[in-house]
């Protein structure tokens, strides 16, 4: 089975560039980046040294129920690409590990299924659990923040 690492869908994307809004109805917060990690969910890329980030909290569900995290995360200012979907794990992916969970179709997570995986052991984890019909999707956060980072899908 081929795997898909994806961002951060465009058009929800643009919605909160367009409005200064997160999932939570606040103002997003603008920064400037200094060179530090500022990874883009959208991209999955840095946000450049010098130019603006957003940082905002996020809801990567379409409904609301007891599972539905919400959790902080930064995005490009500007109107950065969407990130092509690929098989390989995105380069801002680069701590040592993360906390990777599967989710139903429903969008309830699959008990049994999260786990803190060092970052190589990742793309092989998200796969083995997408072998299983009652996942749905699996989504990488941080492991120490609980930020999300992205979300695999089967290819």
């Amino acid at each position: 089975m081929d795997i898909q690492f994806v961002g951060l869908p465009s058009d929800k994307v643009a919605q909160v560039r367009a409005t200064g809004r997160d999932d939570y109805g606040l103002a997003v917060e603008v920064d400037t980046s200094n060179g530090d990690a500022w990874p883009c969910r959208h991209c999955l890329g840095e946000t450049p040294h010098g130019e603006a980030y957003l940082t905002l909290a996020w809801k990567p569900f379409q409904g609301t129920n007891a599972y539905t995290e919400t959790g902080p995360l930064f995005l490009c200012a500007s109107g950065c690409e969407a990130a092509k979907p690929s098989s390989a794990v995105p380069a801002i992916l680069r701590s040592d590990q993360y906390l990777v969970r599967g989710y139903t179709g429903d969008e309830r997570i699959l008990y049994g299924t999260g786990r803190v995986v060092a970052t190589a052991g990742i793309a092989d984890y998200a796969k083995s659990l997408l072998e299983n019909p009652e996942i749905a999707f699996v989504d990488i956060r941080s492991a120490a923040n609980n930020c999300y980072q992205c979300r695999v899908v089967r290819a």
